[in-house]
């Protein structure tokens, strides 16, 4: 359906845009380890599937209590291809989101992960597990976002969409709600940047071409 037609049907039904929150969590301590050049450099177009990943970490509150979520996103159809919940955000927390991600790794793979320069990334336990992958780490520059808008931009989808506007009473509910969304966002949910096709459509429609 074209854009001016939703937009026409909004107005009639008085719907508007659910808008999104512009606090953001930074995990950034300064340099506590090693940084790594931008290598990206926000070129957010990948020809196949683990040519180019992305990640951060992102926070969320229920009443006094946090929860940490640690996605691993694939450029190429900008599915959630990896990810951890934590309590508290330890390198460990981030790091188990990576080795999940690369156990889907082919051999001989040309891998860029790019993040911000925050704690987790910085350290020695993240960089080995790369190595180990025998992948190229790439850093946003410092307190640039927008060197990281595709990770930021499935936060700002995410807590829109599932969390802003609804109310959990414990973090356990937060994380299933999490787990869902994410199925959802990976095998359901549109994109014009994917043709109108979620991540997984658009992945299989790209390999059988």
């Amino acid at each position: 359906m074209a854009k001016k037609t939703i937009l026409k049907l909004m107005r009639v039904l008085g719907l508007k845009c659910k808008t999104r929150s512009r606090k953001r969590y930074s995990s950034y301590q300064g340099d506590v380890g090693k940084v790594a050049p931008n290598i990206l450099e926000r070129d957010f177009v990948a020809g196949s599937p683990n040519e180019k990943w992305v990640t951060d970490v992102t926070e969320f509150k229920v009443g006094a209590e946090k929860l940490y979520l640690s996605p691993v996103l694939d450029l190429f159809d900008r599915a959630i291809i990896a990810f951890t919940t934590s309590r508290h955000p330890t390198v460990e927390f981030a790091v188990a989101a990576l080795r999940e991600a690369v156990t889907q790794l082919p051999m001989n793979s040309s891998l860029i992960v790019h993040s911000d320069q925050g704690f987790h990334y910085q350290h020695s336990a993240w960089r080995q597990c790369l190595a180990q992958a025998g992948a190229t780490q790439s850093m946003s520059r410092k307190g640039n976002c927008l060197d990281n808008a595709v990770m930021e931009n499935f936060f700002g989808h995410l807590k829109e969409e599932m969390f802003h506007h609804d109310s959990f009473d414990t973090i356990e509910e937060l994380e299933h709600e999490i787990r869902d969304y994410i199925s959802w966002y990976n095998t359901e949910r549109i994109s014009l940047t994917l043709e109108g096709m979620s991540p997984m459509e658009y992945r299989t429609h790209a390999l059988a071409a």
